[in-house]
This record gives structure tokens, sequence and C-alpha cells, in this order.
């Protein structure tokens, strides 16, 4: 090995001289400023193809752009693994589709849907949704449900009615079927709670699909419309509601019904699934009589703590990561987040693996994330993470540190733009720090993000105005390599995350796997 190398991923920083809404640019950034400007830098494709989605359309995400940063390579990802298995009819064919439909035929019981209702293609696809309703007609079920949560987070932040009538007409097509919109709320609201931060938030869900417990209208439309003439806030925050006839919810959940998350994306899915699965050992929170209900995901969340039992899509066999090569180098690495991303530089990093390669050579810590709204203190655990990355520095022990400052997306997504600011600022602040321990303990920093977002924070609408936008952006993201003592030149070209393992390779000094996409480095 050369250097030691630290890599800081700014979560939801993008690159774009677009100066809509672009927190990054209005930032005060001195640091990250002064590292573009005098040092090796260039902007590397973070979305679409490069990341393994199906086109240049589709936003990147943490997820994947995290497995991309960790393996070097390019996966089949999300909504792509998902379309290739609805399109080749692998899905339908498989033993748990056909267990789920069986189950609802036999039992004369409800097959249900739960998902975020979007084309965010982040969490999930309408689309998707509207393939297995239909496929599922065709194969004889007779009483479907559908239990939504509202984007407005991957997609613009009031489209949900859009969304809302798509299945409406999706529904009311399938002949002989008794289909409805059973129950919904904001995905920041009900269900997709991620790294178990908020267990109330997963019961209040619960709660909805499962009972039928919660305010009653008598449509989504009603609920929706209802919930932002009240409250004023946007589709990812309206509260929970349930549809009901005469009093009655028409979707709670029965003694044989089969439930299907149609959700691809396994961060905000793993903690729903457990409740289904968990069995009488399920001990987060009370979920009442439980009933005896079939559940599968679209892919499994979680390989190695098997979540959920059964799912629809097989996920990608990442194999070769830059934490194996490390491992079988006999370098040790360390890796650091809060608890909002902290799943992102061990579970997506390491290729959707729980556990680790080596108990020896890898050390993590997880600073736990505050729950509240991110915008009310947007520099949430920034200082906490650099602590302990320059605390790993000083140490001496490490080859390789990386962590992630999750600011620029968590606070980006509340659609607050001056927090949004503050946020971009904050990491400017700690990463001057790490630097200046690189300096002094003659470490390499390499600095890159996974996904834009706080660099598009506003957007021109169709009539001609300006609105909030709290989705993630298409702009590439920076890669920024300082070495007090050397000017590590990088080639031309069109690279991607997927790139960055390859060059942490290079500037180690070790030799990366065949199966690896380039390096950046001349």
């Amino acid at each position: 090995m050369k250097k030691p190398v630290v890599l800081v991923v700014m979560d939801g920083v993008g690159e774009t001289p677009v100066e809509l809404g672009n927190m990054v640019l209005k930032a005060t950034t001195p640091t990250l400023d002064a590292l573009k400007a005098e040092h090796p830098f260039q902007v590397i494709k973070a979305h679409g193809a490069a990341v393994g989605l199906p086109s240049d359309d589709d936003m990147g995400n943490s997820e994947v752009g995290h497995n991309a940063l960790g393996c070097g390579q390019i996966y089949s990802q999300g909504a792509k693994l998902v379309n290739e298995s609805i399109e080749s009819g692998s899905i339908y064919a498989s033993e748990t589709w056909q267990k789920l439909v069986g189950n609802v035929k036999q039992s004369g019981g409800t097959l249900h849907f739960i998902g975020l209702l979007s084309d965010g293609n982040v969490h999930s696809n309408i689309s998707h949704l509207i393939a297995m309703l239909g496929e599922a007609q065709k194969e004889g079920v007779k009483r479907i449900r559908c239990h939504i949560l509202l984007d407005g987070r991957d997609v613009p932040a009031t489209s949900a009615l859009e969304y809302v009538q798509q299945l409406e007409d999706a529904l009311a097509a399938l002949e002989g079927v008794d289909a409805k919109i059973a129950s919904g709320g904001g995905r920041m609201t009900i269900t997709m709670d991620r790294y178990q931060a908020n267990w109330p938030m997963v019961k209040a869900g619960w709660d909805t699909h499962v009972h039928g417990e919660g305010r009653q209208f008598a449509s989504a439309k009603e609920a929706i419309e209802t919930y932002r003439a009240e409250t004023g806030v946007i589709d990812q925050d309206l509260p929970a509601f349930v549809i009901a006839e005469n009093g009655e919810p028409v979707g709670r959940m029965q003694d044989g019904d089969s439930v299907i998350l149609y959700n691809f994306r396994g961060d905000r899915a793993q903690e729903i699934s457990m409740a289904f699965d968990g069995g009488a050992d399920f001990d987060k929170f009370d979920r009442g009589v439980v009933p005896q209900v079939l559940y599968a995901g679209m892919l499994e969340y979680d390989g190695d703590l098997k979540i959920p039992h059964n799912y629809l899509v097989n996920p990608p066999q990442i194999k070769n990561t830059l934490t194996e090569l490390l491992v079988e180098n006999g370098i040790r690495e360390y890796a650091v987040s809060e608890t909002q991303k902290y799943g992102h530089v061990t579970y997506f990093w390491n290729g959707n693996r729980s556990g680790k390669v080596s108990e020896a050579l890898e050390d993590y810590d997880e600073v736990p994330s505050d729950v509240r709204s991110f915008d009310e203190c947007p520099w949430m655990k920034a200082t906490e993470v650099a602590d302990l990355v320059i605390r790993a520095i000083e140490s001496g022990k490490y080859g390789f540190i990386r962590c992630n400052f999750p600011n620029g997306d968590m606070v980006g997504h509340t659609g607050n733009c001056l927090a949004t600011e503050i946020a971009v600022e904050t990491v400017d602040l700690q990463l001057a720090r790490i630097k200046k321990a690189c300096d002094e303990h003659d470490v390499i920093l390499c600095v890159t993000a996974d996904h834009g977002n706080a660099d598009q924070m506003l957007e021109k609408n169709k009539k001609g105005g300006v609105q909030v936008r709290t989705a993630h952006s298409l702009n590439p993201v920076p890669f920024i390599i300082y070495d007090k003592d050397a000017r590590h030149e990088m080639k031309e070209g069109a690279f991607g995350l997927a790139n960055v393992a390859p060059t942490v390779a290079g500037l180690l000094g070790i030799q990366p796997y065949d199966c690896w996409e380039e390096s950046m480095l001349k």
C-alpha cells in the first residue's frame, strides 16, 4: 500500500452551473471550491445507465450509487431488474407469485398491494403495480386492495392525484374483479421508515393498512384534497387515511389474504417486512391481532438477514467489491455515517451484504440520527461523523476510510432551500476539518457524491412558474483527489460512480479486479 485514502461521500451534492434552486452554488463552500479549483477534479455520472438503471432519464439514488461506488461494476438495479422480470414473465412464473395467487384463490381472500405510488423509479414504479394487477386478473384473482404511499419526493411535490387517477383507471379496467384503493398516507408519515430510526412510523402504517384504523374518507382523492386544505403540506408528509364504506374499512386484512410490497428498493421496505414476517418474537411495536397472511416483497431487501422470507424477483448477485479486494490485500478499513446513511457505507457499499467480510480488518461506526424534521437541524450529525473520521485518521490503523454526510440529500428532500444551503455549508466546514487531518497525517483525500439533490431545489412548472423540487437531480457529481505532496492526474473521458473503486485501488497501489470498470487515474 502507498498512502492511506479517505473517501468522503457528500450525499445529494450534485454538480451543475445552472443557478435555479442550486443550493450547492449558493452556499458558501470555500473548502470545496478550493479543492475543485486547485486539485484534480472532474464530474462523473451518478444516474441512469451508469448505475444500472433503465435509461438516463432515471435519477440515481443512494442505494444504487453506493453499490456502484463499492463494487466498481455496473449491475442491473431496481427498476431495470424488475422491468426485465416483468417483460420476460419470470416474475409470474416464480414460486412466490404462484403461492400468493394460489393462496387467495383457494381461501377466497384478498390480494393486497402496498407501495409507493409514483413513477419516480427510486423505490417503485406504478407501471409494475399496474402490470401485476392485470396479471392477477388474468389468473382469476377476484378481490384486490391497494394501500398507497404518496411520494412527492422522487416526483413533483404535489403530484399524488395524477398517480391516484392512473391507479383508479387501472382498477376500473379489471373486469370481474372487486378492486379498490384501501388506505394510504405520505411516505414520510407512515410505513417507509429506514434503519429502524422511527418504529412508530411503521406502526402507524401497520395500523392503517392491516387493521384499517384511522381517519376515514370515501376516496383517496377526497383524503388528499382534504388534508392539503387542512395542513398545506406536500405529498410526502400527508397524514394517513383509510377508505371506508358505511363506516367500514374496505381493505382490512384478514386470515387467508396475500400481501405484496411492490417497492423494489430495500432500505425503506425492510421494517414493514419485518412486521409481517416477524412471528411471535416481533417486539418493535404492538401489532394487535396479526392476521395470517402470505407476505412477499418485490425483492429480497436484505440477503443476509433474509428480509423478507418471500420475494418475487431475485436480487443482483454483487461480487468482487472493494472491501473484498482490501481484505485480500490485508488492508484495514473504517466506515462511518449517521443512521440515515449508515447502511449505505456498509450494507450497500459491500454489495448488499449485512455482515463484514472480515471482522479483523473492518471497523464500522454508526452515529444515531435525530428523529426530527431535518430542515429544523440541517447540520444533522456532521460534526460527530467528522470527529470519528479524524479519530480514525489519527489512529494510523486504517488504509481506507470512508464516510457519508447525509445533509445535502436528507435536508434537500424537505424542500427547504435555506436549510439546504446551511446543510451544504455544514458539510464544507467538516470537509475542511478532515482535509486538515489528512495533511497532518499524510493521507490522500477523495471527495465525491452518490447523486444530486441540493443542486436542484427549484424547477419551472408547465405554467412557466417556479416550484419546489424535492427529488434527486439528474446532474453528475464531483470527484476530487487531494494529496498535499503529489498531483494525481486523471484521464479525460466519460466516467461514473463505478470508476471510483478502481481509482481508489490505484491510489492505494493495489491491483483492481479484472471485472471492474477502469480507473480514472492516468
